[in-house]
């Protein structure tokens, strides 16, 4: 099975990039991608139903494959939640479906989303992981508009091997992530 484009890209441009000004001694050092995680909150399921299934759907949908729901830990009465209540799902991409995941979501998802100025480079969390959260499913290619029934959001957690901010975010610039032009105060 040929690799998918972004990880083409990442072996062959990213490496030798990040090698270069990390001065990393092995390629086997440099930051790579380990997996995407996509959630959805199930919190309006309480009191709609059928948002769990359309939820499942659009999950399977957009990532191709089928959503794990996520229980509750522990009850909480003033959300009327219960202990084992599904409260989310989740699916974990690693490996071909991850960087062909990445790559739609690169160079199509984000395009598509109103007043896009770029990701906050203050959403890394010191080990440069990053989350990218949508207001709406409909910014991606696999939902057609018109066959909604409920719009939710939805959050992208991308999760790398880099050490700092500065490796994870330089990872992500040379994959083709467009962070914003921070303005100094």
């Amino acid at each position: 099975m040929s690799q998918a484009r972004l990880q083409q890209l990442f072996i062959s441009k990213v490496v030798p990039a990040l090698l270069k000004e990390f001065g990393y001694k092995s390629s086997m050092a440099v930051p790579r991608l380990t997996k995407v995680t996509v959630n959805v909150g199930l919190g309006k399921a309480l009191t709609e139903p059928k948002l769990t299934e359309v939820a499942t759907q659009t999950l399977s949908r957009i990532t191709g494959q089928k959503p794990v729901p996520r229980p509750a830990r522990k009850s909480i009465s003033n959300f009327k939640i219960r202990q084992g209540m599904v409260i989310g799902l989740q699916v974990t991409l690693r490996g071909r479906r991850m960087y062909e995941f990445m790559d739609k979501l690169i160079n199509v998802t984000l395009a598509r989303v109103r007043d896009f100025r770029g990701v906050s480079s203050q959403a890394l969390d010191g080990h440069g992981n990053i989350t990218i959260g949508f207001k709406e499913h409909l910014v991606f290619p696999e939902i057609k508009s018109d066959e909604v029934e409920s719009i939710h959001g939805l959050e992208v957690a991308i999760t790398t091997s880099a050490k700092t901010n500065a490796e994870g975010k330089r990872l992500l610039e040379l994959l083709g992530l467009p962070f914003a032009k921070e303005e100094s105060k």
